[in-house]
Parts: C-alpha cells; sequence; structure tokens
C-alpha cells in the first residue's frame, strides 16, 4: 500500500517477512526453501474434479504450525490452529484458496527495486527464531529503504514467524509507540 498509495500511508510495520521473492540469496541467508516446501502440496491440491470432501491434512497443518510458531508450541495451542485451518479451508472453495495461498508464497514477487519509492517510515519487527526469513534477510533488506523518513529494525528474542501470536506484548508495544509517533505527521 506504500507503493500504490503513498498519500494514504503514514507508516509500515512489516513482521517476519521479506521483501525479496523466494530466491536463492534468502536460502543463503537462512530463510525458507517455501517451493520446494510447498510444490507437492499444490500439486496435490489440483484437481480437474470437484473435491467437495477436502480437507488439509494433519502433516499440512502441522507444518504451518512449526513454521509460523515453532516446533515445540504447546499442544493445545497446536491443536486450536490445526482445527482452524481445516475449518477454514474445508471443501471445493477450500481447496482453491488454500492452492491459491500456496502458489502465492512459491511465486511472489520480489520489491528491492521498489523500496527506495517507499517514503514514509518503517519499523521492522522480527523474531530471532523465525525459521521462515532470518535476522540476517531482515537485516540486509531494511538498509533498501532508502528514502523513507526512518527505518528500524526491531529484533524479538524467541520470536517465530508469527510474531504478533508468539510476542504479542512485544509488537503491541512497539505497534502503539511507533503509531504514537508517526500518526498524523504525514509523509510524501
Amino acid at each position: 500500500m506504500a507503493l500504490l498509495a503513498p498519500d494514504r500511508i503514514e507508516g509500515i510495520i512489516p513482521l517476519g517477512s521479506s521483501m525479496d521473492y523466494e530466491s536463492e540469496r534468502t536460502r543463503k541467508l537462512g530463510c525458507w526453501d517455501g517451493p520446494s516446501g510447498l510444490t507437492p502440496s499444490i500439486a496435490g491440491w489440483t484437481a480437474t474434479q470437484a473435491t467437495p470432501d477436502f480437507s488439509p491434512s494433519d502433516d499440512y497443518c502441522n507444518f504451518l504450525v512449526d513454521i509460523g510458531l515453532g516446533a515445540d508450541c504447546e499442544p493445545t495451542v497446536r491443536e486450536y490452529w490445526t482445527k482452524t485451518v481445516k475449518a477454514n479451508y474445508q471443501g471445493e472453495e477450500g481447496r482453491k484458496r488454500l492452492r491459491m495461498a500456496a502458489i502465492n508464497l512459491c511465486e511472489r514477487d520480489g520489491l528491492h527495486r521498489r523500496l527506495p519509492d517507499i517514503k514514509c517510515p518503517v519499523l521492522w519487527m522480527h523474531g530471532t527464531k523465525d525459521v521462515v526469513y532470518s535476522v540476517s534477510n531482515a537485516q540486509e533488506e531494511i538498509k533498501l529503504f532508502t528514502n523513507s523518513k526512518e527505518v528500524q529494525l526491531v529484533t524479538v528474542a524467541d520470536g517465530q514467524h508469527f510474531l504478533s501470536a508468539s510476542n504479542p506484548a512485544e509488537v503491541n508495544m512497539a505497534v502503539v509507540n511507533f503509531v504514537q509517533r508517526w500518526a498524523g505527521k504525514h509523509i510524501r
């Protein structure tokens, strides 16, 4: 949105993200290999006939929990998210949405060359236990916001990829401080 409607965005707060596509560069920095990890699921979710009984497998649900909240997340949390994912992606429409989400993760484009166009402040928060995107990647990419009013990278100790779920207190405090600092200070 900061690229598409810069006059409406007063700041951005990426959490456990990457501005690159799923590239060899990111893998060398310790980020996940999304295409290799998701391609078998995408192939399995590709259907020529309706799949009214579709439901994500326990293996896929556990994969999501592992990468998002950590392999050692509490069993009750794992059970909640497995049940939630299964409920959200039921039947033919659920299969299609889940497949499209996985394809988007595998084939998304990078933003590196567009980041100098962002002028608003950036607060990038990243967990030290994020297994999808590494802190090393965040440290490199934060430098690409060359024309932003201010850029800050905050690493959160033991934070997972789903940082706002694994460390809500830290994220909430940083977001409130960021909003209080920049709200109403329209950057052009």
